[in-house]
């Protein structure tokens, strides 16, 4: 009985450790809940980052009027709103999130609750503590 339930605590495990926030995930609107945008979320190094890929309702011409320093005035499509998050147990933290409807950068961390690795948690939280959990979903 002790192996069978370390066999399943080592499957469990590794099911855990093999899912990856790589690939394209649909964001929604915080006040409406419609599809906003979507994100590809990709690694390199160790290291995860994620770009706008696609306005759901914006102008995909749409500019970061409101973004400071090297963001200023660029195209919110193509934007690396996720930087230099990496791996931390069974989260990826460290790094920011930018939300370019303000300009203003957050800590960022991303994680999974579920096993199938089709939702995403993204939280960015403000220095001050406060904080916002997004619940992003897989684009198949």
């Amino acid at each position: 009985m002790k192996n069978i339930l370390l066999i399943l605590s080592l499957l469990f495990s590794i099911c855990t450790w093999s899912q990856s926030p790589v690939g394209i995930w649909q964001t929604k609107d915080d006040n409406t809940g419609e599809a906003k945008s979507h994100v590809e979320i990709s690694e390199k190094g160790g290291t995860v980052t994620g770009q706008i890929v696609k306005l759901l309702l914006s102008d995909p011409n749409s500019l970061c009027d409101k973004c400071k320093g090297e963001f200023k005035n660029k195209p919110v499509l193509g934007l690396d709103i996720i930087q230099k998050l990496k791996r931390k147990g069974e989260k990826w933290s460290g790094g920011t999130i930018m939300d370019p409807e303000n300009g203003k950068s957050y800590k960022c961390s991303i994680w999974f609750e579920d096993e199938d690795a089709k939702t995403l948690y993204v939280r960015g939280k403000h220095w001050t503590g406060l904080y916002r959990t997004q619940t992003w979903t897989r684009v198949e």
